[in-house]
């Protein structure tokens, strides 16, 4: 298999829910993913997740959901490749665990835990409209901005 090279891998993360504006972000950064060649990874649901995943549809890319429950069917419209974990939140850690970088756009205590699982490991966290409880978050001040500088710290 000499010369094949892995596609990198971006997790996205944020709620369930969003403003429109929050919503909006996270579909152009699954766009901007997408159009860099890389694999979204989220948690497949709602909300951001579904924003993010349409926008990287949009440009033909490739979206990896690692789902709380057991049934692939919950996962959202967009998503590919569905991993039914059946693990509740604890299923934060697999997509910290799966990624390069990560892309936090808005979300409460469960995009929290993941910005902590990827702080932990090394993982570069970039926040667009989310948290920055430490200066070891890079804080973003539009989608293209987040991609650019998370690709830029990959080394993508």
């Amino acid at each position: 298999m000499q010369g094949i090279r892995k596609k990198v891998q971006v997790g996205v993360i944020g709620g369930n829910s969003g403003s429109e504006e929050v919503l909006k972000q996270a579909e152009i950064v699954g766009r901007e993913i997408a159009k860099r060649g890389a694999v979204l990874v989220c948690g497949g649901m709602g909300g951001v997740m579904e924003a993010a995943c349409r926008g990287a549809k949009s440009e033909g890319g490739i979206t990896i959901g690692i789902i709380p429950t057991g049934n692939k069917n919950d996962a959202n419209k967009y998503v590919d490749y569905v991993i039914a974990t059946d693990m509740g939140m604890a299923r934060n850690a697999i997509i910290i665990n799966s990624v390069s970088g990560v892309i936090a756009v808005g979300g409460k205590y469960g995009t929290l835990s993941e910005i902590g699982f990827a702080l932990q490991k090394g993982i570069p966290v970039v926040s667009l409209s989310s948290w920055t409880v430490t200066s070891d978050i890079i804080k973003a001040d539009n989608a293209d901005n987040a991609v650019s500088v998370l690709f830029d710290k990959i080394g993508e």
